[in-house]
């Protein structure tokens, strides 16, 4: 049904453009595509003890608070960070204290792939919530946690690249 529509309106179009009574005024061609956030130098400092860590702030979504807490860990550390939005999407990006060596870090979270991240060791896992979630250990001390909601999981490797430490 939508061709024989097409084709009138191509033949009405062409109709009223010979006859000079209509303009044929070419359209730009729409392309639909999810708005992705642009990674910045501006952002937060998070510390643990002296070593700290530079996120960068994330132009296109919303500040959406901070949190203190990660379900995920096997043990109770001290967790800093903070969360963007996007309509019912997040991204949560802070540092996680207290992890001084690889083996440590290597078992603190249950049911995560070991894997690296800039020749520093590295964590991925799901959530039973869908949430993606990437944490490697900066220096003894000091990992650095990515987690976004599946909209915006594309966002990770953007935003660990763009994170700097001092």
């Amino acid at each position: 049904m939508r061709r024989p529509a097409a084709m009138l309106v191509m033949c009405v179009m062409a109709l009223l453009t010979a006859c000079g009574g209509g303009h044929a005024t070419p359209r730009p061609e729409v392309t639909w595509a999810a708005p992705t956030p642009d990674v910045t130098r501006e952002g937060v400092t998070l510390s643990c003890g002296g070593s700290d860590v530079r996120l960068p702030a994330i132009s296109g979504l919303e500040q959406a608070g901070s949190f203190a807490r990660l379900d995920s860990l096997r043990r109770p550390l001290e967790v800093k960070g903070r969360i963007w939005k996007e309509n019912d999407e997040r991204v949560y990006v802070g540092v996680v204290c207290g992890v001084r060596r690889a083996e440590q870090f290597a078992t603190l979270v249950p049911r995560s792939r070991l894997t690296l991240y800039e020749g520093k060791p590295a964590l991925r896992w799901t959530t039973r919530t869908g949430v993606h979630n990437f944490m490697w250990l900066e220096r003894p001390g000091t990992a650095v946690y990515i987690g976004a909601t599946p909209g915006l999981a594309t966002e990770m490797t953007p935003i660990a690249n763009d994170i700097t430490s001092a």
